[in-house]
């Protein structure tokens, strides 16, 4: 899987309503990492807002996935122009469901495309952007009269140290970036040869 070395994304949950000829349409915006948060927050949405004619939908991840749903609006009239908010603004393990209340008056096509666009858009300008760095989960085995250079290394390379377990050796549960670790190991390697084991796990996470 080929994750990009930084994300831009919005953490919180937040909401904003547009009130287009009589139609309110309410944009969500949440914070995701698979496609189940998706259908959880969707399940939510449409609790919350049970008197909405359409819960219409779009999401990306950072892995590439990504779908989109007019939810029973007119084809191309809401989920792509949905869609069209997060790829504007480069956003990614992001989701906007808008849901719209129905005031009475048609809209038409073109109006309905640009209102869903409009609110979604307005959600994102209303939210806070973060810049994420992609990290990769580690661990370093080490011994006693090298944690001080350990130390030194990972901080002049951003790594994270999550847990550290003394006992005959010290064990450091790091999270390195992605663009740091070939440097960290060459380090750590010129640094104590066979004496020091760092092992690189499968998990990533974005912070």
């Amino acid at each position: 899987m080929n994750l990009p070395d930084e994300i831009r994304t919005i953490d919180a949950i937040n909401e904003v309503t547009t009130v287009i000829n009589k139609s309110s349409f309410i944009a969500q915006v949440y914070p995701i990492l698979s496609e189940s948060d998706v259908k959880e927050y969707l399940i939510n949405a449409k609790k919350k807002y049970y008197n909405a004619s359409h819960h219409c939908y779009a999401f990306k991840l950072a892995d590439g996935t990504g779908r989109y749903s007019d939810a029973g609006e007119p084809n191309g009239t809401a989920g792509i122009r949905i869609q069209n908010s997060l790829e504007h603004f480069n956003l990614n393990n992001q989701l906007i469901i808008v849901s719209r209340i129905f005031g009475g008056i048609k809209l038409g096509v073109g109006p309905l495309g640009k209102a869903y666009y409009q609110s979604s858009y307005q959600v994102v300008i209303d939210s806070k952007i973060s810049t994420k760095q992609l990290f990769h989960k580690a661990s370093i085995s080490i011994m006693y009269d090298h944690i001080s250079s350990i130390h030194r290394i990972l901080s002049n390379h951003h790594s994270l140290v999550e847990e550290s377990d003394y006992a005959d050796s010290i064990k450091l549960t790091c999270l390195l970036k992605s663009t740091e670790i070939e440097s960290i190991k060459k380090k750590i390697s010129d640094l104590g040869k066979n004496e020091i084991v760092i092992t690189i796990h499968g998990e990533t996470v974005y912070r």
